[in-house]
């Protein structure tokens, strides 16, 4: 089996006027990846998600990988991650190579599970899981003057029984929004919170200590990705656990977090840490450390497969069923067709677990009808 064609597919969905929803940061409308479709001399086509806008992703996979990666044989998936840390030199860190990279590889697992009938999960090794604890992604910003309270109830409603809110516009603000939560979830629901990293160290300890009467499992994003001595500012100085990850990209940024232990849980996306080739050399990197890994996941359905698939196969160390701490998948309940309506049957995280796909490859069905619908051609 030998590759034939690379296809970069850019998607994009726009909020409707004042609709806009985000983070502390800000506000957006427009949701926007990139599908990547690898075709194979045998008629197998493999797919991945490039987390990055099509305009970019596209013009990155023509100039540093399509020559190598056209007449290349998938069970040599491995490679590509390897080789793009040194052709392209100097650029294989970057996030667009990373992205780029990331949906190259996803595909090519995508066509490897395919060609010997098993899961990705499965050829990944590591736990067997049918099933994951699904956390919702929710109580964003919002551009509306929306009741903080609805989407949590909705996703009680839904059968949750995790979930992860947005703060970071204040400490005032920040204790309303965990006092609602964690008062409608009840005392049992797990519940994390996420800054976005948009607060200077002092002001994200200062947080976490008004807000830890409210049980709170993590505190994702304190501050900026790229701020290494104050993500060990504040953990020095809080005893919630720190995630982080969905801004760094490639193995090399995740062992800063994991040497420098200013981390306790690692998030790498799939669509821009590498692949599945590099989220699981981050996950024996983070585990040997015991660092906890759980994905990172704002992506289209093809890169919802991915998390999916990876977090199925990512080690318990040093946990056994006597300490209960389950694999845990993002779900952004968030406005979303990118995610809803391009497979032929959709994930389902209602009551709050999702059933690992077993058939082979990422175990989805691609409705390319659909694709075309959401395919942006501007």
């Amino acid at each position: 089996m030998r590759v034939t064609d690379i296809e970069t597919i850019p998607l994009s969905h726009t909020l409707p006027e004042g609709r806009g929803l985000g983070d502390a940061r800000g506000f957006g409308r427009d949701r926007v990846t990139t599908l990547v479709r690898v075709e194979t001399d045998t008629g197998e086509v493999g797919w991945g998600e490039a987390f990055a806008p099509g305009s970019v992703v596209a013009p990155v996979v023509d100039e540093f990988f399509r020559e190598d990666v056209v007449g290349m044989d998938p069970f040599d998936v491995r490679c590509l991650a390897e080789d793009s840390y040194t052709d392209p030199y100097h650029f294989g860190g970057s996030i667009f190579v990373q992205s780029a990279l990331s949906g190259i590889d996803v595909a090519l697992w995508d066509l490897v599970g395919k060609a010997v009938g098993k899961p990705v999960h499965r050829l990944l090794g590591g736990n067997r899981r049918d099933t994951l604890t699904a956390y919702a992604s929710t109580m964003y910003f919002t551009e509306d003057d929306r009741e903080i309270a609805d989407p949590i109830q909705a996703a009680v409603d839904e059968g949750f029984t995790a979930v992860k809110i947005k703060i970071g516009s204040g400490i005032k603000a920040d204790v309303e929004r965990v006092r609602t939560a964690r008062e409608i979830l009840g005392e049992d629901a797990r519940l994390m919170v996420d800054i976005n990293g948009n607060y200077r160290p002092r002001q994200a300890i200062r947080t976490v200590n008004a807000i830890a009467e409210f049980d709170v499992m993590w505190i994702e994003e304190p501050v900026p990705p790229e701020n290494f001595t104050g993500y060990r500012e504040v953990k020095a100085s809080i005893d919630v656990p720190i995630a982080a990850g969905e801004a760094h990209y490639g193995r090399f940024a995740f062992k800063r977090l994991v040497d420098g232990r200013t981390v306790d849980i690692v998030q790498p996306n799939l669509g821009r840490c590498g692949g599945l080739s590099e989220a699981s050399r981050i996950a024996d990197m983070a585990t040997t450390e015991n660092v906890a890994v759980r994905p990172h996941v704002w992506n289209s359905a093809v890169g919802l497969a991915a998390a999916v698939q990876f977090a199925a196969s990512v080690s318990d160390y040093p946990h056994t069923r006597h300490v209960p701490d389950p694999m845990m998948v993002e779900f952004d309940r968030s406005e979303n067709p990118l995610r809803d309506r391009i497979l032929k049957s959709s994930f389902d995280p209602n009551g709050g677990s999702v059933d690992v796909p077993q058939d082979p490859g990422l175990g989805i069905e691609v409705d390319e009808d659909a694709v075309d619908r959401y395919r942006s051609y501007g």
